[in-house]
């Protein structure tokens, strides 16, 4: 007699969508021979499945077990086990819904996985060199999908119908492409378009030829745009100090550091890695994790590439190909590249043909171009090892949009932050879930600004979630808080240190009272005073100021920021020292001086980002800077290894106000030694500044009870002096908390004021 037929009814959350999920469940549903169905709903799964109990609760345990490589799926039951209401005769994979509540989940883009890799260069597969071959497992997501349910009319696709045997593919559950909705090939897809603009009139190479002729240009020297997953990127050959010289002057980038593409064959993916940089096993596993992330590593003693990719650094930025298209050109060049966005600086990645052909023509004539439509751009994530864990210095293509769930107590009504100003991200908050987007950058320009108000609607269309308040950072001038004020929502001001503090206690699920240190460039404190290098007591919602760094006053205000030398004479008259000759030629001394006597137009700051660009300037290091940070990473870049145990005391001392104020006067004095390099200055200086960490912490906990200290802000993406900070810490026995899913910079700002929102209501 056959056993009774039952069946069990499922809901899905979590990430489900784009991860060839439901193909997965109908062929798990064949191997156990149970009839039902499959269905999205909305950025949930709904299954409902019947056969005998035995083969549904394997069913039931497979769903997670031997779910995608790619999904994140949570399981819920609807129904016990019970009979059959309405026998089904087979399985099957229903049209999508839209249901009432949302439980959307947009995941990034993925690379390109192996068995399309595979395919890409088997001459015998119709897809041989097709540059936007994908499946299930890898392709475009968060960058094509115009919204949800996850369905190919939904994404940049919609405007490529499926030859038949795509679509035979497509429709075949036992296919690895069953309902991928990328899928492409050379009849019916995407197909790339060469673009010579010293050519006139410039006539249109396509496909395979495209390809070619760019790869022919690099070859000869040139310069590239080349479209990809989430933006353009600029290319040139990496060994070639011309054209690297030639990309910094025409994209006037004078000295940031340039990324570095490299190879990746399918036999030795990072043979070409090794011969530059120092890779452990660590470092290859995040360089081959499926977000392909820019990872920050040492040059290797038999470093050859352009001296002028990372210039007065010992590092520099790696990444392996995540596209078809990157595989292809890098794989025939056959050698490194120099790959940097191609955007305006501190602008998103450029998106669309003609944009970049317009904007970058004073840097290249050559474009490679292609169809399909980028909805919105994504960056490359930027990595770096420190304290033995891969951290965020950028979010982006790969792992953002980023999700939590259950982080937080409850948002009663949908709540988006909009970040800072500079590095912005935008978080939405909404139930129990919190959705932080990829960077959108400085929005100090009009086209930044159009992309974070693109964003910030993107994120309530796609999420089917529409925020009723809004959080912004306190500062009147920013632009995210004019754009919440103009909104007519109720809004919640936010103060940027809180923010980094909160940040940082959300991301480790803090209880009880924390002691955060919060040390980046400059942002407006709740006195009105610019702050930077701030101590906090206390948890998300009444943090207290407790301690900071001794402030001085930089002449010229907003101008210390690309000019260190400006605080470098700020330290010094604030505590009487000489001026060092380099730095009196750099401006008209007794003009400054007056103006600083008379304190015009010379705001003080604690900030430990303007400490640092003060060493470096006393140092030698740099005097005008040319992007954010350079200061600070030529002092870094120019301790000895590992980091010399000297160190100068700073004390903390109680102020007027009765904070706790760090008398730096010492080290610096220490700085202007004649008698000691400029590597010695510096590994001090690191040095120091950890020792003082340790030694507030010290003395704080006879008058503060706090479980941890956390260490958060830009300055925190150093890596010497987080690496010191936490050894001290916790050889002194606290427990100490960098960031690790979230940057320590102003990208996490968003995210930490819905953690400051959410504990004050």
């Amino acid at each position: 007699m056959a056993n009774p037929q039952l069946e069990l009814h499922w809901r899905v959350t979590g990430q489900v969508q784009g991860v060839g999920f439901r193909p997965f469940v109908y062929r798990l549903a064949q191997e156990f021979a149970l009839c039902g169905w499959v269905q999205n709903h909305s950025g949930q799964v709904e299954i409902l499945a019947q056969g005998e109990a035995a083969a549904l609760l394997a069913f039931e345990q497979a769903l997670c077990a031997q779910a995608p490589p790619l999904a994140k799926p949570h399981l819920e039951r609807l129904s016990t086990l019970q009979p059959v209401i309405a026998a089904a005769t087979a399985f099957q994979i229903r049209h999508s819904l839209a249901s009432l509540v949302a439980q959307v989940h947009v995941p990034p883009d993925y690379f390109v996985c192996d068995d399309c890799l595979r395919e890409l260069y088997a001459p015998q597969d119709r897809r041989y060199r097709y540059p936007f071959i994908n499946c299930t497992q890898c392709g475009p997501r968060y960058t094509f999908i115009q919204r949800l349910p996850y369905d190919r009319p939904h994404t940049s696709m919609a405007a490529f119908p499926l030859c038949l045997a795509c679509e035979r593919e497509y429709l075949d559950p036992a296919n690895r492409r069953f309902h991928a909705q990328p899928i492409a090939c050379p009849e019916c897809g995407p197909q790339l378009e060469w673009h010579d603009l010293s050519v006139s009139p410039a006539a249109p190479v396509l496909g395979e030829q495209a390809l070619q002729s760019a790869a022919r240009a690099l070859q000869a020297g040139a310069i590239v745009a080349v479209k990809g997953i989430g933006g353009y990127h600029l290319l040139c050959d990496a060994r070639n100090d011309d054209a690297v010289q030639q990309l910094r002057t025409r994209k006037s980038r004078p000295h940031k550091p340039l990324a570095v593409l490299f190879p990746a064959p399918i036999t030795d993916t990072l043979a070409a890695v090794r011969q530059q940089v120092e890779l452990d096993a660590q470092a290859a596993a995040v360089l081959q994790s499926p977000m392909r992330p820019i990872l920050l590593l040492r040059k290797s003693p038999g470093y050859t590439l352009a001296p002028h990719i990372a210039p007065h650094l010992q590092e520099i930025g790696v990444f392996l190909p995540y596209s078809p298209l990157h595989h292809l050109l890098l794989n025939d060049f056959a050698a490194p590249l120099v790959a940097t966005s191609a955007n305006l600086s501190g602008e998103p990645m450029f998106t669309e043909a003609q944009q970049v052909e317009t904007k970058l023509a004073h840097v290249t004539p050559y474009f490679l171009h292609h169809n399909r439509p980028i909805l919105r751009p994504a960056d490359d994530p930027v990595f770096r090892i420190i304290a033995g864990k891969p951290r965020p210095l950028r979010l982006g293509r790969g792992c953002a949009p980023l999700e939590w769930q259950g982080l937080l107590p409850a948002v009663q009504s949908p709540l988006l932050a909009t970040g800072a100003q500079q590095k912005n991200t935008l978080a939405l908050a909404w139930g129990e879930r919190l959705v932080l987007s990829p960077p959108i950058g400085s929005l100090d320009s009009l086209r930044s600004y159009q992309v974070f108000q693109q964003v910030a609607q993107d994120l309530s269309s796609l999420y089917q979630t529409t925020a009723q308040q809004l959080a912004c950072d306190a500062h009147p001038g920013y632009a995210t808080r004019r754009w919440a004020r103009q909104s007519g929502l109720p809004t919640h001001n936010i103060w940027h240190h809180h923010a980094h503090a909160s940040a940082l206690y959300g991301e480790y699920r803090g209880t009880g009272d924390w002691l955060v240190f919060t040390w980046d460039g400059v942002g407006l404190g709740a006195d009105g005073t610019l702050w930077g290098g701030e101590t906090f007591f206390g948890a998300p919602g009444r943090w207290q100021r407790v301690a900071h760094l001794r402030p001085f006053r930089p002449p010229g205000g907003d101008k210390a920021g690309r000019q260190p030398w400006r605080s470098a004479l700020a330290v010094c008259w604030e505590v009487g020292l000489e001026v060092p000759p380099w730095i009196q030629t750099q401006g008209d001394m007794a003009l400054l001086h007056a103006a600083w006597q008379q304190n015009l137009n010379c705001p003080p700051t604690s900030a430990a980002g303007r400490l640092f660009d003060a060493a470096a300037s006393l140092c030698g290091l740099l005097q005008n800077a040319s992007f954010e940070g350079q200061a600070p990473m030529y002092l870094e870049a120019r301790c000895d290894q590992p980091l010399a145990k000297a160190s100068i005391a700073i004390p903390w001392q109680k102020n007027a106000q009765g904070l706790w104020e760090a008398q730096w006067q010492d080290l610096i004095a220490a700085l202007l030694t004649p008698s000691q390099s400029a590597a010695q200055k510096a590994a001090l200086f690191h040095q120091s500044l950890a020792q003082a960490i340790l030694k507030l912490s010290q003395q704080l906990q006879a008058h503060y009870a706090f479980s941890a200290v956390g260490l958060c802000g830009g300055v925190f993406q150093n890596r010497l002096l987080s690496e010191r900070a936490l050894e001290l810490l916790q050889q002194a026995g606290f427990t100490a908390y960098l960031p690790e899913q979230l940057p320590a910079n102003d990208a996490a700002i968003s995210f930490g004021q819905v953690v400051e929102v959410a504990a004050q209501i």
